[in-house]
């Protein structure tokens, strides 16, 4: 029997506040009897159920000294799972640290058209990898013009797909280094407060993204199709093209970051974000999920909204992403192929050197570091706790 059968009976760890995970557990299966689910979106969301529950099996900590015992449940480790973040972030910025330059960073944000949701829900794999390509080609050809920087930068983009209500918001969020490599293979600084004309690189990027969404469209790569499932006619695609060029889109670049420390905590924040937070669920209670959001259309004002379990999960299943789908990329100096060529000739150009790696952290010192305590103690008297292991849960 699959989980999805038996997921209101799961046993799982105490916990006094809703969560994401709760909402599924209570309302999953009957959203199934009534709404197709892809395979990879059912399998999100089964890992989701399961994490840190009885299903996936674990181990009993047990003092033998005053005899306080705990269930402590695996993990399920999805990367839409709230609850699975933390430990990969921390992990992942640690790999990162010494690829970094120390130097201002600046923020820039990617958006496009709501018009076009249609088609990127339809099409999301072709339309995410056109939504990174065109940012990308953008930073780069107004980066090494010479009329505005003249250089090479590096820069990290990460893929979000969601607004602050669970809503359909794709968008890219890019770390740029506030200087690079001229071809003369000279490092060169932009301004302090100033990348790139904003409306420059929105107008490069509108018209990059819609010229490969085209390009996709007229050689049948992407598909537009109505709300009924009908093909939309090629006028009505080409009448979509149309208005979104004649829009203005939404790109911004934010303050910059002062040197390392700003950068990894842009970094810390947004690369393995989910499309909502365990801490923004205010309560899960008949059928129904209160969460907080913030307005920015308000002054930034935080708001609490009521949603049906089943409107709160079509939401989240809008944020599962393709099976394999990377939504985190490196470019420019920060690439892959960079990382011992151009990036060390940028370090001695500007006086910095790279950061010597320190001894890597087991998963276990990791989690005493973030909670602050040594879990491989018992927390009433502090001794050794002792282990055994726990067993899955059957279906029943």
């Amino acid at each position: 029997m699959s989980l999805l059968k038996y997921s209101r009976c799961l046993t799982k760890e105490t916990s006094s506040m809703a969560e994401v995970q709760d909402v599924f557990l209570s309302s999953f299966a009957d959203y199934c009897d009534n709404h197709r689910v892809s395979s990879i979106a059912k399998k999100a969301a089964e890992a989701i159920m399961a994490c840190r529950t009885a299903a996936l099996g674990g181990h009993l900590d047990f003092c033998p000294n005053c005899g306080h015992e705990r269930n402590s449940y695996n993990s399920c480790r999805n990367r839409h799972c709230p609850k699975c973040q933390t430990l990969k972030k921390e992990q992942w910025i640690g790999k990162r640290c010494e690829d970094i330059l120390d130097i201002h960073h600046f923020h820039a944000v990617f958006t496009f058209p709501a018009e076009l949701n249609q088609i990127v829900k339809q099409n999301p794999v072709a339309s995410y990898r056109v939504l990174f390509k065109a940012a990308a080609d953008t930073i780069k050809e107004l980066a090494g013009d010479s009329h505005y920087l003249g250089f090479i930068p590096g820069f990290t983009s990460i893929l979000h797909t969601w607004g602050q209500n669970l809503s359909f918001h794709p968008h890219i969020h890019m770390v740029i280094t506030g200087g690079g490599m001229t071809p003369e293979g000279k490092w060169k600084y932009a301004g302090k407060d100033f990348f790139l004309p904003v409306k420059v690189i929105s107008r490069v990027f509108r018209g990059k993204f819609l010229s490969e969404l085209i390009k996709l469209y007229d050689s049948r790569l992407i598909a537009y199709q109505g709300k009924n499932g009908n093909n939309i006619s090629h006028q009505a695609f080409n009448n979509l093209m149309s208005t979104c060029y004649d829009k203005e889109w939404c790109v911004y670049c934010k303050k910059p970051f002062k040197g390392t420390k700003g950068v990894f905590s842009y970094l810390g924040r947004y690369t393995h974000r989910v499309a909502i937070s365990n801490n923004r669920i205010l309560k899960v209670r008949q059928g129904k999920t209160q969460i907080s959001w913030r307005d920015y259309a308000s002054g930034n004002k935080t708001k609490v909204m009521e949603l049906s379990n089943k409107e709160f999960i079509r939401r989240f299943l809008f944020h599962i992403l393709p099976h394999g789908f990377t939504r985190i990329r490196h470019y420019g100096l920060y690439a892959s192929k960079n990382k011992t060529t151009k990036l060390e000739a940028c370090r001695k150009a500007i006086g910095s050197k790279r950061k010597p790696k320190e001894p890597q952290e087991t998963s276990l010192e990791m989690v005493c570091r973030l909670l602050g305590r040594d879990v491989r103690l018992c927390p009433y008297c502090g001794n050794p706790l002792e282990q055994h292991a726990l067993a899955r849960a059957s279906p029943a």
